[in-house]
């Protein structure tokens, strides 16, 4: 590691802490004291470069860094305390891990002749966190601390990124060192692959320039390697149709006629069926999962030749076997492959345009997309969440607004009928699935854009797993908006048990539901309950008008409503339920 001079002066472990994160450009850390990080708490409330924010529960913490990640392209930090102040902020940290989003969580560490002594809130955070983080460190020793932390924000935001703990003793942010910070890192284990392979990258261009029933889908890859403007390129120069992940929203504009919807479970049945009827595939910063493309036995019954472009090697062929595997980031990998296509007299854009082929599989798109798998009954007098969602979307045509979800039904409606046509603007937990992100989220947000209209949609089991954080709204006054599509039901669970249990609604009912009209107004928000669907845009609209205020929204929804298509777990994309 390549070190600034050294400061003459001797600073403590927890003045060294403070001192990275001004180094580093941190803006915000999201956290909550305790005992074993009191002198990192002491320091930075003596300096005003990097300001905290208290939140009310550490889980809500790292889902706030979290989400101001997502939506910024920076690195989130979180600090926490010992003990359970670790084991409440795990969850958020396995969900950022799951969706690879670059965070630091600093930890504070019972003293290092107390560890491995049950001391008073003592666990052994890197053995808890270590299935679910890029990397963790214990930190021993003071003069180890700027490295520490330097590594970890290294580790954190390159290559594939993901969640880094640094676990440090109290007693060493009380001892004494030199501040030397790092310029850079360089990790002899650690080397990440940029470029693609050129010959690849040709193989590639073959393949596409020959196929006849091509699919472009791409994931959150997309958006974490800032790749819309390229794969938006790729997409319109080929004319390709082009289908994205849940996590991968927001990465091609969804009101571009290019655009079949989301895949999946609950995708649309025009991108499922193109998906498993394509000749030729070409998978983006996407892993092939569970939810993406069902049983991997029944997809691969069809023959394609499959484009894999990832920046993680082990994504590759890990659950379907690629034909064309481009390990490099999405970004520089796409703008090779379109300078190369540019380049390529195989075949011009002119001659797509007539080529019959092509046409044919457009054709059989718009047989499926004939079928309008979202379809709902709008003349319903009962409020269908569906069109709450797409109300919200027509209202605010997207223009300057983030939409955070919990997890469940409403999450889906949410990624069916809010169209996003630029990245970073929807935020949910897609491979953790965590109930109770949507609020701290939707925070996380606001103190990143706080110009911004941040709208949280969720539903009722979810927004009380971190409902304490309508506190923290009140103390630094966030305007948010919560829309909360109230069916009286875990909703998701409920229609799991009417589809594969009997219609036995084990546990799934929620008959002890608060008020959330007094609970909003409890806290110092607006509140406001909606059961009517003529009411919805004029709720929508005075919430809005309301620039200043938290306004929480409950819309009273048809209990009896699911989400389709719906394809079952073990199912392959074309056993889809339809509505």
């Amino acid at each position: 590691m390549e070190l600034t001079e050294a400061q003459t002066t001797e600073l403590t472990g927890a003045e060294i802490v403070s001192r990275c994160l001004a180094e580093e450009g941190i803006e915000l850390v999201f956290g909550y004291p305790g005992g074993a990080v009191l002198p990192i708490y002491d320091e930075l409330f003596k300096q005003d470069k990097v300001k905290h924010i208290l939140v009310r529960h550490e889980q809500a913490a790292v889902h706030a860094a979290d989400a101001y990640s997502r939506c910024t392209q920076k690195v989130g930090v979180a600090l926490v305390t010992s003990g359970p102040g670790v084991t409440n902020a795990v969850t958020g940290i396995a969900t950022a891990y799951m969706d690879s989003i670059p965070l630091v969580v600093i930890t504070g560490q019972v003293p290092t002749h107390a560890i491995g002594q049950d001391a008073f809130q003592e666990v052994d955070t890197v053995g808890i966190t270590r299935p679910c983080v890029k990397h963790n460190i214990l930190v021993k020793d003071v003069a180890d601390i700027a490295p520490s932390i330097k590594k970890a924000f290294y580790l954190a935001g390159s290559g594939r990124p993901g969640p880094v703990v640094v676990d440090i003793p109290k007693d060493v942010t009380l001892e004494k060192a030199n501040f030397f910070y790092p310029k850079s890192v360089s990790l002899r284990s650690y080397n990440t692959v940029t470029k693609g392979h050129s010959g690849q990258i040709r193989k590639a261009i073959q393949l596409l320039t020959q196929a006849k029933r091509p699919v472009i889908y791409s994931g959150g890859g997309i958006i974490l390697g800032n790749a819309a403007a390229e794969l938006t390129q790729l997409v319109r120069k080929l004319g390709f149709p082009c289908t994205n992940t849940l996590m991968g929203l927001g990465g091609y504009p969804a009101t571009d006629p290019l655009f079949l919807g989301m895949l999946g479970m609950h995708g649309t049945y025009e991108a499922n069926m193109a998906m498993q009827n394509c000749d030729v595939l070409i998978a983006i910063g996407a892993r092939f999962d569970d939810r993406v493309i069902g049983n991997p036995k029944h997809f691969a019954q069809e023959s394609r030749k499959i484009i894999h472009i990832d920046i993680d090697p082990s994504s590759i062929s890990k659950r379907v076997r690629v034909d064309v595997p481009i390990v490099g980031d999405v970004k520089e990998v796409l703008t090779e492959l379109n300078r190369q296509l540019d380049e390529s007299s195989d075949r011009t854009d002119s001659d797509r345009t007539d080529d019959e082929s092509l046409k044919q599989w457009w054709e059989q798109i718009g047989t499926w997309r004939s079928r309008d798998c979202l379809k709902f009954d709008r003349d319903s007098e009962i409020i269908k969440p569906q069109l709450v969602v797409e109300r919200l979307y027509e209202l605010t045509k997207g223009q300057d607004v983030y939409v955070t979800s919990d997890v469940g039904q409403h999450q889906m409606w949410a990624a069916q009928f809010f169209k996003f046509d630029e990245p970073r603007r929807w935020l949910n937990s897609g491979g953790l699935g965590t109930m109770g992100v949507g609020l701290p989220y939707a925070m996380g947000v606001q103190f990143a854009h706080p110009q911004s209209t941040v709208v949280c949609i969720t539903g009722e089991a979810s927004i009380q797993m971190c409902i304490q954080e309508l506190s923290t709204a009140k103390q630094y006054r966030l305007p948010l908006k919560i829309v909360n599509l109230n069916n009286r039901y875990m909703g998701m669970v409920r229609q799991w048990q009417e589809f594969f249990h009997g219609n036995r609604y084990a546990e799934s009912y929620m008959d002890a539901l608060p008020d959330f009209v007094k609970l909003a107004q409890s806290y110092g928000h607006v509140g406001m309950q909606i059961d009517k669907p003529g009411d919805i845009d004029g709720a929508l609209k005075e919430a809005f008008s309301r620039k200043d205020d938290l306004v929480f929204m409950d819309f009273v929804t048809d209990q009896t409503e699911n989400v389709f298509p719906m394809v079952p777990g073990g199912k392959g994309l074309s056993e889809m339920i339809l509505v």
